[in-house]
Protein backbone atom coordinates (compact mmCIF):
# COMPACT_ATOMS: atom_id res chain seq x y z
CA UNK A 1 0.00 0.00 0.00
CA UNK A 2 1.04 3.56 -0.67
CA UNK A 3 1.07 6.01 2.20
CA UNK A 4 -1.51 8.81 1.93
CA UNK A 5 0.00 12.20 1.13
CA UNK A 6 -1.35 15.23 2.94
CA UNK A 7 -4.44 16.01 5.01
CA UNK A 8 -7.83 17.69 4.57
CA UNK A 9 -6.44 21.23 4.13
CA UNK A 10 -3.78 20.25 1.56
CA UNK A 11 -3.51 22.62 -1.47
CA UNK A 12 -5.81 25.24 0.07
CA UNK A 13 -3.44 28.20 0.28
CA UNK A 14 -5.36 30.33 -2.22
CA UNK A 15 -8.76 28.68 -1.66
CA UNK A 16 -8.94 29.39 2.07
CA UNK A 17 -7.25 32.82 1.89
CA UNK A 18 -9.02 36.06 2.84
CA UNK A 19 -8.50 39.39 1.17
CA UNK A 20 -6.04 41.47 3.20
CA UNK A 21 -8.69 44.13 3.94
CA UNK A 22 -11.14 41.56 5.32
CA UNK A 23 -8.73 40.13 7.90
CA UNK A 24 -9.17 40.61 11.62
CA UNK A 25 -11.69 39.71 14.28
CA UNK A 26 -15.06 38.30 13.30
CA UNK A 27 -18.31 39.73 14.51
CA UNK A 28 -20.24 37.65 17.03
CA UNK A 29 -23.34 37.76 14.81
CA UNK A 30 -21.56 35.50 12.30
CA UNK A 31 -21.13 32.87 15.04
CA UNK A 32 -24.80 32.97 16.04
CA UNK A 33 -26.44 33.02 12.60
CA UNK A 34 -29.82 31.30 12.48
CA UNK A 35 -31.03 29.17 9.59
CA UNK A 36 -34.35 27.40 9.12
CA UNK A 37 -34.86 23.90 7.76
CA UNK A 38 -35.19 23.85 3.99
CA UNK A 39 -33.29 27.12 3.57
CA UNK A 40 -30.63 27.24 0.83
CA UNK A 41 -27.09 28.18 1.86
CA UNK A 42 -23.74 28.64 0.14
CA UNK A 43 -20.64 27.00 1.60
CA UNK A 44 -18.08 29.79 2.02
CA UNK A 45 -15.17 28.91 4.31
CA UNK A 46 -14.03 31.31 7.02
CA UNK A 47 -10.28 30.52 7.17
CA UNK A 48 -9.72 31.88 10.68
CA UNK A 49 -12.10 29.34 12.26
CA UNK A 50 -11.28 25.65 11.89
CA UNK A 51 -14.20 24.25 13.89
CA UNK A 52 -16.94 22.74 11.73
CA UNK A 53 -15.04 23.27 8.47
CA UNK A 54 -15.98 21.10 5.50
CA UNK A 55 -13.66 19.37 3.03
CA UNK A 56 -12.21 21.67 0.33
CA UNK A 57 -14.02 19.89 -2.52
CA UNK A 58 -17.35 21.34 -1.34
CA UNK A 59 -16.19 25.00 -1.33
CA UNK A 60 -18.71 27.23 -3.11
CA UNK A 61 -21.46 24.58 -3.34
CA UNK A 62 -25.09 25.32 -2.55
CA UNK A 63 -26.88 23.08 -0.07
CA UNK A 64 -30.09 22.78 1.92
CA UNK A 65 -30.35 22.94 5.72
CA UNK A 66 -31.70 19.61 7.02
CA UNK A 67 -31.34 20.08 10.79
CA UNK A 68 -29.06 21.10 13.63
CA UNK A 69 -26.44 19.19 15.65
CA UNK A 70 -25.23 21.17 18.66
CA UNK A 71 -24.07 24.54 17.36
CA UNK A 72 -23.55 23.22 13.79
CA UNK A 73 -26.02 22.66 10.97
CA UNK A 74 -26.62 19.54 8.87
CA UNK A 75 -26.37 20.63 5.24
CA UNK A 76 -27.32 18.31 2.39
CA UNK A 77 -25.45 18.83 -0.89
CA UNK A 78 -25.18 17.04 -4.21
CA UNK A 79 -21.73 15.63 -5.00
CA UNK A 80 -22.12 14.39 -8.55
CA UNK A 81 -25.11 12.01 -8.41
CA UNK A 82 -24.77 11.34 -4.68
CA UNK A 83 -26.45 13.30 -1.93
CA UNK A 84 -24.21 13.98 1.08
CA UNK A 85 -24.88 15.44 4.51
CA UNK A 86 -22.20 17.67 6.04
CA UNK A 87 -22.02 19.06 9.58
CA UNK A 88 -20.95 22.69 9.23
CA UNK A 89 -20.52 25.56 11.68
CA UNK A 90 -22.68 28.65 10.81
CA UNK A 91 -19.54 30.80 10.35
CA UNK A 92 -18.91 28.92 7.08
CA UNK A 93 -22.47 29.36 5.73
CA UNK A 94 -24.12 32.21 3.82
CA UNK A 95 -27.72 32.52 2.70
CA UNK A 96 -28.12 31.75 -1.01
Amino acid sequence: MVKRTGRARRKTRSLMKKHHRKRGKLSLSSFFKKFKEGEKVTLKAEPGIHKGLYFRRFHGKIGVIKGKTGSCYNVQIKDGKKSKTLVIHPVHLKKA
